[in-house]
């Protein structure tokens, strides 16, 4: 009997993480699990001061999806296949950008300890843009909270997720270039990107990509 199979969509803030994974549920008869950030009572504060609040911010953050993952994922894949538009190891690169010394030790040791508690995804989607793009994303989607958000912080986000998924080995990466692309509005740039998943799972046919860097 085939597997179900669990797929995370990554990326910077704006990229289009939670719009693809929408879009690809269908195709993959899949359910959907959503990253829940509006919850978090520290975020809004964190983009005007992200040095006092980072420890707060990034602890509720682990906590929360700590505890939405480690009870949907199992469920989920016990009935079928499962889109995410976040990793659980994500968490790491947000917390060693925005928290240092022993709070950063602190977080580091809880993160470890219930890591290992976490379904590992068979493959991660890693969308990147530039920071020019990612920010004209960000204010097209005009969120209240990240109004604050500044370029230089974006574009140490893209950084710090260039290098996080260059060395990463729990999963399987495949990395997409979405500078040029537009899923949402040209049907051939998601299907482009639904085959490329899906050759990577080895589920389907290959077709040509329509950028390079791919892993």
């Amino acid at each position: 009997m085939q597997k179900n199979v669990y797929i995370a969509i990554e990326g910077v803030i704006g990229v289009g993480k939670t719009t693809l994974t929408r879009l690809a549920q269908p195709e993959f008869k899949a359910e959907i699990l959503l990253e829940v950030f509006e919850e978090n009572p520290f975020l809004a504060r964190f983009y005007q001061d992200r040095k006092r609040y980072g420890f707060q911010t990034q602890i509720f953050f682990l906590l929360s999806r700590y505890q939405q993952q480690h009870e949907v994922i199992p469920a989920t894949l016990a009935r079928g296949n499962l889109f995410s538009d976040y990793t659980f190891d994500k968490n790491q690169i947000f917390a060693r950008l925005n928290i240092a010394g022993d709070e950063l030790a602190m977080y580091e040791r809880v993160h470890n300890i219930i890591a290992t508690k976490i379904p590992t995804p068979d493959l991660v989607v890693y969308l990147r843009a530039d920071t020019s793009v990612l920010m004209e994303r960000i204010t097209m989607r005009d969120r209240a909270y990240e109004r604050a958000m500044e370029r230089e912080y974006i574009a140490a986000l893209g950084n710090a997720y260039d290098d996080f998924f260059e060395h990463y080995t729990a999963a399987p990466v495949l990395t997409i270039d979405s500078n040029d692309l537009d899923f949402v509005r040209r049907p051939e740039d998601l299907r482009a990107i639904l085959d490329r998943i899906r050759a990577k799972l080895e589920l389907g046919a290959f077709q040509k990509p329509l950028w390079e860097n791919q892993k």
